[in-house]
This record gives C-alpha cells, sequence and structure tokens, in this order.
C-alpha cells in the first residue's frame, strides 16, 4: 500500500469516529448539535461510499456533486439554528436555492459531473467561511455570554473546525481541477494529502465538539 493510501484511509478513522460519536450522543443534544450531526451522518455516507468508488476504480466525481450542495444545505441550516433571528429563515432557504441552482448549471453546463466540481467547492467555502466568522463574533457578544448559548463549548470546536478546513482548502478546491489535469501526478498527490491532513483536524475538532456538548440538555 502506497503512503499516500495509508493517508487516505487514516483521515477517513476520525469521520468514523465523529459518524460513531454522533450516533451515541444524538438524543442528549440540543438542536444545533442534532442538526449538525445530519451533516456528519450524510458526510459519512458520502466519504466512504466515495473510498469504496476509489478502491474499485470507479469514478467518484458523482458523489462529490451530490455531496456539496447536500452538505451546503444541512451546514447553513446549523448555522441558522446557532445564529437563531440573526439569520431569517428566508434568507436561509434563499441562500439554499441559489446555491442549489448554481451547482445545477455548473454541473450541467460548465463542470461535467464525471469533473471535479472546483467552483461549487471555492463558493461553498467562501460563504462557511463567512458564516464561521460571523459565529465567531456572535459568540463573543456580550448579550451572548451573558445569557448564554446552549452548547457553546461544543458549538465553537465545531465552528472552528469548519473555519480552519475551508480556509485552509479554498485554494486547493480552486486549483484542484488544474492540479489533477495540467500538472503532475506528484504534485496532485502531495496537494490531497495536505487536504487529508486538514480534513483529520475538521473532523477532530468535530469529535472534541460532540463530547464537550453543555450539561443543558433541553431542545
Amino acid at each position: 500500500m502506497s503512503f499516500v493510501n495509508t493517508i487516505i484511509i487514516i483521515s477517513h478513522v476520525p469521520i468514523l469516529a465523529a459518524v460513531i460519536s454522533a450516533a451515541l450522543l444524538y438524543s442528549k443534544f440540543g438542536r444545533a448539535l442534532k442538526v449538525f450531526s445530519w451533516f456528519i451522518f450524510l458526510s459519512g455516507i458520502i466519504q466512504f461510499t466515495s473510498l469504496a468508488f476509489c478502491y474499485s476504480r470507479q469514478n467518484n466525481m458523482p458523489l462529490l456533486h451530490l455531496y456539496v450542495p447536500a452538505g451546503f444545505a444541512c451546514l447553513v441550516w446549523f448555522y441558522k439554528t446557532v445564529l437563531g433571528d440573526l439569520i431569517s429563515i428566508r434568507i436561509m432557504w434563499g441562500v439554499i436555492i441559489l446555491f442549489l441552482l448554481f451547482t445545477v448549471l455548473n454541473t450541467f453546463l460548465v463542470q461535467h459531473i464525471f469533473e471535479f466540481n472546483s467552483n461549487a467547492l471555492v463558493v461553498e467555502s467562501i460563504c462557511i467561511i463567512i458564516l464561521a466568522l460571523f459565529t465567531f463574533i456572535f459568540f463573543l457578544n456580550d448579550t451572548v455570554k451573558e445569557t448564554g448559548v446552549q452548547d457553546i463549548k461544543s458549538l465553537t470546536w465545531i465552528n472552528s473546525g469548519l473555519f480552519i478546513y475551508y480556509l485552509s482548502c479554498v485554494l486547493i478546491f480552486y486549483f484542484g481541477g488544474t492540479l489533477l489535469s495540467r500538472f503532475s501526478k506528484d504534485l496532485g498527490r502531495l496537494t490531497w494529502i495536505f487536504h487529508s491532513f486538514f480534513s483529520i483536524v475538521m473532523y477532530t475538532c468535530f469529535i472534541i465538539g460532540l463530547w464537550k456538548r453543555s450539561k443543558t440538555q433541553c431542545l
């Protein structure tokens, strides 16, 4: 087994651990963590199916075209739950629908379903980075500190994981198609090793966040 394959397999261990953690603790979660658990379950299904496709030498890009809009919808819903009235339900659905339309048009007109959908990933990354930054500012607000936000320690870890991953990988997503098609395979492998590293960091933050849930369990 090559070094790259070993890294890819290792990067799936935290994903599995996050899925197991979310499943075991789901009944104890508040609303925000339950919504986020749906994103983890979705990620687990897509990631391990994608890994199976990869080792059976089948093109797994259609899964990415499905995962990006579905995962984005879960994350926007998660941030709507965290931020409450700061994001209206109309804005949430508007953003989700516009992004869905963008990804569909991108898949059918620009980047084929069997190609790396870097355009959608870059737009998703920028949106999640903005939401994560806004959430950090929200958590620093004195009113929020005084009244308290349910599971705030958990949510801070999760928000940090998302911010680190999408901020670190936005350039990888932007240049991903070019790296895969125009440069050497060694450079492409190195790039995706970095991606696997940041994925490990993100899911490790998720695991810590899930286990650091607050003692307040009411919905």
